[in-house]
């Protein structure tokens, strides 16, 4: 992860840069004046992490949000450098063109070869451009779905890293079938006979969300969110301005907890103290040992029982009340 001065820092983490800078202060001074201060740096040290523990403990829907975007936040190549081995990455749908928001290929997990699938925003303005943004387009979809079709093909697992803010939508991607290649991939991989398991590592937004979310189990890491629409696009379309972010991020119950509590994930993956972009190593390590623990309860299960669990698992997901008829003609 990067070092400080080049770590960055959201407002409600500022506290933790100003740690940073005392202790920057404090090392240039220990080498002018040749005296040691060791203790003091430690401190220091010691008091970043408690800072972190405390913002952590206490994070807004929001501030999740917000740590969901992070810029130092490890992305899908990150997670597969970190977790995986032997990755041989593949390209194109077939049909029209490799879409770079989507990457995936061939991969070995504890020596067990995986298809792994993922969103991919890039790291610096020029990459974010290239990946768009973590915004695929309807051949990233497909290219998604040949891949998984491989797998069965071989009966190899299947991983996938949900981060995105949401499937392109541009006029290019409505034309060539965007809506059809994102139902077509929730159809097939409700079908697929081989183990999914479904991770989501940063965003979770929408149908581009969806497109690559749906198996047999569904992990969510901690400073996540996951939900039908951002909270911007949400306040744009209530109140007409993005001012009531924080508002709609608090009503739209996108966190991992909401999530967990609605029963539309299996499992919250712990992050490092103040978010995976503090510890990469950890952070890969944390999630790693859930996607094998996940895979390890449904790699034996028989194809065709696997594929019905999956119908069930989400045919009953979501859940109303119906007022009775007297209290509804009242109102």
């Amino acid at each position: 992860m990067p070092q400080y001065p080049n770590r960055q820092f959201l407002d409600f983490e500022q506290p933790i840069k100003t740690l940073y800078e005392e202790i920057e202060k404090l090392k240039q001074t220990a080498e002018k004046s040749k005296i040691d201060m060791s203790d003091s740096i430690q401190k220091l040290e010691n008091a970043i992490i408690e800072k972190r523990r405390e913002i952590t403990a206490s994070l807004t829907p929001w501030q999740r949000v917000q740590l969901s975007r992070h810029p130092d936040r490890p992305y899908t190549h990150k997670y597969i450098e970190k977790m995986l081995t032997n990755y041989v990455e593949l390209h194109g749908d077939r049909n029209f063109r490799d879409d770079k928001a989507m990457i995936g290929g061939f991969a070995q997990l504890d020596g067990e070869t995986v298809m792994v699938v993922g969103q991919q925003k890039g790291i610096n303005t020029k990459m974010r451009q290239q990946r768009n943004f973590g915004m695929a387009n309807p051949e990233g979809y497909r290219k998604a779905l040949r891949l998984m079709k491989l797998a069965e093909k071989f009966n190899k697992p299947v991983i996938t890293f949900i981060d995105t803010p949401g499937a392109y939508p541009g006029l290019e991607a409505e034309e060539r079938g965007q809506g059809e290649a994102i139902a077509r991939n929730i159809y097939e991989m409700i079908r697929l006979k081989v183990p999914v398991i479904c991770v989501i590592i940063g965003e979770g937004a929408s149908g581009g969300a969806l497109g690559i979310g749906v198996g047999d189990k569904i992990l969510m890491m901690e400073n996540t969110w996951y939900t039908v629409i951002s909270p911007e696009s949400c306040s744009s379309i209530l109140w007409r301005s993005w001012d009531k972010k924080e508002v709609a991020a608090e009503q739209l119950r996108l966190t991992s907890l909401d999530m967990k509590g609605f029963g539309l994930v299996d499992e919250i993956v712990p992050e490092p103290i103040g978010g995976a972009h503090w510890d990469y190593n950890q952070a890969a390590s944390l999630l790693k040992k859930s996607i094998s623990n996940a895979l390890a309860l449904v790699r034996d299960v028989d194809p065709e029982l696997r594929i019905q669990q999956r119908i069930e698992k989400f045919g009953k997901m979501g859940f109303w009340d119906e007022l009775p008829v007297e209290r509804a003609e009242a109102q």
